[in-house]
């Protein structure tokens, strides 16, 4: 699919490293024209912004239309892990912030970006939601992520059934274990709530996953291009595993 994406204006919130990397340098290697927001400015992200607040979206999309002029793809990657623990340990305050960052800046960024969409003459205007495939299964001891990208699933097909009509398509990508220094921190977490060794954990992971693998950020990234792409153009409201086939999200 070289270039197949040329010319295409796309914003990646929390670009700034791991899946959001991945998939803003696959986007641009396609040919679009990609902004990158995150809120750690460490990352050397295009603008920084907390886009789990109103006033971060506000302050970003005026980012939006000076940069890129309009916006053809919005892809809501920003997300955290949030705590581990069990029902009756969780904290309110944790749960209501993960749930803010994970949901809440998808429901905000997307706001914010629809009256672009629908300005765009593009004929592959869409918008691609980072779920998970805690979005899919039960999930135990993360009850805030789990209720966040089960969320997001939810909120994908609901908007692709709102803006269908109007040409722009909705998706999400539901990724599995995915290698790298956020999925080594669940595991830690993990492992000290449970009080069973991280190299079991991450044993489980691998054995619950069909094809007994984590994956790439940049197997996201891939998925992000195809989906915003004119050979995903009748592709709507679907929650798209990228995973090697997870069989559970339990580890006991």
């Amino acid at each position: 699919m070289a270039e197949s994406l040329s010319g295409l204006r796309a914003l990646v919130t929390g670009g700034g490293a791991g899946i959001g990397r991945a998939i803003a340098n696959c986007l641009q290697r396609e040919g679009a024209s990609v902004m990158v927001v995150d809120v750690d400015a460490a990352t050397n992200p295009d603008v920084v912004a907390d886009v789990s607040t109103t006033a971060g979206v506000d302050a970003l999309f005026r980012s939006v239309r000076s940069g890129l002029g309009g916006l053809d793809l919005l892809v809501n990657n920003v997300g955290v892990s949030g705590p581990t623990a069990a029902v009756e340990n969780m904290d309110p305050d944790e749960f209501d912030r993960c749930v803010q960052i994970c949901l809440g800046s998808a429901f905000r960024c997307t706001r914010a970006a629809v009256p672009l969409l629908r300005a765009s003459t593009c004929d592959q205007r869409s918008i691609i939601n980072i779920s998970s495939t805690a979005g899919l299964f039960g999930y135990p001891l993360r009850s805030p992520y789990v209720a966040a990208k089960w969320g997001v699933i939810g909120l994908t097909k609901t908007w692709a059934m709102e803006l269908g009509p109007e040409g722009i398509r909705v998706n999400a990508i539901c990724p599995g274990s995915v290698s790298g220094p956020r999925m080594d921190g669940v595991i830690e977490r993990e492992a000290t709530a449970t009080g069973v060794p991280a190299g079991e954990i991450r044993a489980a992971y691998e054995d619950h996953v069909s094809m007994r693998s984590f994956i790439d950020a940049t197997d996201i990234g891939e998925a992000i291009v195809f989906l915003a792409s004119p050979a995903a153009r009748f592709v709507n409201g679907q929650a798209l595993a990228v995973d090697g086939h997870t069989e559970t999200l339990s580890t006991r």
